[in-house]
């Protein structure tokens, strides 16, 4: 199973949050009346429309698109590290694990 990244509903949210991000920057650029945009527009309104732009760009890359899969093919499923596969039938006696072997003793001379 290929699985892509993101899908349409992913790249439709990412188009509308740079687009949210970029009136957010020109409205800071470009204030009403006083210069350099120190007034509503460019102190109030612009900053927030950036927290409103990058909040539906982390949305955009956390949302789920289940039309990202590409083909489900008949292939078995990938082994997991916590399949069990069992060897002997539930309830048969099972041999003890061998012991582990002695430790080596160190090369080097403690003081």
């Amino acid at each position: 199973m290929q699985r892509f990244a993101f899908g349409p509903r992913n790249y439709r949210l990412m188009g509308i949050g740079l687009a949210i991000l970029a009136v957010g920057f020109v409205t800071m650029m470009f204030g009403d009346k006083e210069k350099y945009g120190e007034d509503f527009l460019g102190i109030t309104l612009g900053p927030l429309l950036l927290i409103a732009g990058f909040l539906v760009e982390f949305a955009a890359i956390l949302v789920r698109d289940d039309s990202a899969v590409v083909s489900r093919g008949d292939a078995p499923p990938a082994p997991t590290a916590f399949t069990l596969s069992p060897t002997a039938p539930v309830g048969a006696p099972v041999a003890p694990a061998p012991s582990p072997a002695p430790a080596a003793k160190p090369t080097y001379k403690r003081l």
